[in-house]
């Protein structure tokens, strides 16, 4: 406990979160802490919790709470606004999930709320009042967050933005659809950025994310004593907090059935009224909503309200997932630029081929851990090569392989032409018998996986 009381003193301005796979060992000496900014870049951990994110302190510093924990940090200080927090149940960027809480987090009466202006990051949140101007390096990322830079050359994405262009500033809302990863909030806070109430803030909602019973008086706000365990003075929600700016909705498919029918009188009457409170507050907000869902067949099943599908669907773009697009190699060339820190990085054509042909099943989300990982693995090479993927990315890759199992013709070895076709052809029945286990077809041939991968990817 010594070690954690020091490591809480050295950083007693940060924001300081706890976290364990075990409830029960939060507030023990086996608990992990790592401390952040108030924009959420990553400062600090402890052995403990160095050991629980499983990378070196040199990875650390590239990431943000965001890509580490699976949420915004704005989110962790939405949850310690509310009357009665208790430990977050989040997911580590590893897929673990593990139990947290800030112990000693301080909550100024204007600090840490879920807005953001125009010189926000697609990684960091707001920081706190008092905190300092954003620096240069912030304010250039927040620039490259437009339409324009959205446009990497990929024809359906071309398309999306011209018609939104068209729409901006029409009083016309949005509705963005497309799978987990495709970066919809991104294109969201791109459309404020490019919007006349750029000025304005950005309110970010992740609908399935606050718990149903939290989520109205989340978004409408409530007078003191409105409820039990109701802070003093009240709070004032996220659709007022939104007014002059934006409002984004995300997973808007999953905000309970009861709760449509309050936020469609909202957006046809342009008023809140907060729980406990009997009065109406004029409130003005560009509306932007994403979800993952097919809410047509969900009004089918009648779990979303037609009358708000058709409010909100002034505009209706689909993001294409990451398998579809024709820019994967801008894409990545952007990606290593931004998180390069001035470096330059490259990915050896071999590797370039294997992203072209991967699913991607994460889409952007994916591929950002990917290549921040490999950026670290490569490090003084500055050319990201097959040594420096992820064991779990190449198993993927390699369960992809058409002939890794299922398709490998009875071609005897006498009618092979070379010594190449007779080491392929042994590999690819080595990982049919072995059900595409690269690691056990590698023990069986007795060589590295790395020889696998190379074989299969010439």
């Amino acid at each position: 406990m010594i070690e954690n009381q020091l490591f809480a003193a050295a950083y007693e301005e940060a924001i300081k979160l706890s976290f364990h796979s075990r409830p029960e060992f939060l507030g023990t000496l086996m608990e992990g802490i790592a401390s952040f900014t108030p924009g959420g870049r990553f400062l600090s951990a402890s052995r403990s919790g160095l050991f629980q994110l499983g990378l070196p302190m040199s990875a650390l510093q590239t990431h943000t709470f965001s890509s580490l924990f699976g949420m915004p940090i704005s989110a962790l200080m939405d949850h310690y606004r509310t009357a009665s927090p208790g430990p977050l149940e989040l997911c580590l960027h590893s897929g673990v999930r593990v139990y947290a809480k800030c112990t000693d987090l301080r909550l100024p009466t204007t600090s840490f709320q879920h807005t953001t202006s125009n010189a926000r990051s697609t990684d960091a949140e707001p920081a706190t009042a008092t905190a300092a101007p954003p620096s240069s390096h912030e304010q250039s990322k927040a620039r490259l967050s437009s339409l324009r830079y959205l446009n990497t050359g990929d024809e359906q994405v071309a398309v999306v933005i011209d018609k939104l262009k068209k729409v901006i500033g029409r009083d016309i809302s949005i509705l963005i659809t497309g799978e987990t990863g495709t970066g919809k909030e991104l294109l969201a806070q791109a459309i404020h950025n490019d919007s006349p109430r750029k000025a304005g803030p950005f309110v970010a909602v992740n609908c399935a994310s606050i718990p149903e019973t939290l989520i109205e008086s989340e978004l409408f706000g409530y007078e003191e004593g409105a409820f039990t365990g109701a802070r003093k003075k009240g709070s004032i929600g996220k659709i007022l907090q939104a007014n002059g700016g934006s409002l984004f909705l995300d997973e808007i498919g999953d905000m309970p059935l009861n709760l449509q029918a309050r936020l469609l009188r909202v957006l046809q009457e342009r008023m809140v009224t907060p729980l406990g409170s009997t009065k109406s507050i004029p409130v003005n907000v560009a509306l932007t909503c994403a979800t993952n869902r097919n809410l047509r067949d969900m009004i089918a099943r009648n779990l979303f309200r037609d009358d708000l599908y058709y409010r909100l669907n002034g505009l209706v773009v689909r993001l294409p997932p990451l398998r579809e697009r024709t820019d994967l190699d801008v894409v990545i060339d952007k990606l290593l630029a931004a998180e390069g820190n001035g470096v330059r990085y490259t990915v050896a054509p071999a590797i370039m081929d294997m992203f072209r042909s991967h699913g991607w099943p994460g889409n952007f989300r994916q591929l950002t851990n990917l290549m921040r990982t490999a950026m670290v693995m490569a490090g003084d090479d500055h050319e990201i090569r097959i040594e420096h993927l992820p064991d779990d990315f190449l198993d993927d890759i390699a369960t992809t392989i058409p002939a890794a199992g299922k398709s490998v013709n009875a071609t005897t070895h006498d009618d092979l032409a070379t010594l190449e076709d007779v080491e392929l052809s042994v590999i690819q029945q080595s990982l049919a018998a072995h059900d595409g286990n690269v690691s056990a077809t590698a023990r069986a041939l007795g060589v590295s996986r790395n020889t696998i991968y190379r074989k299969i990817h010439p």
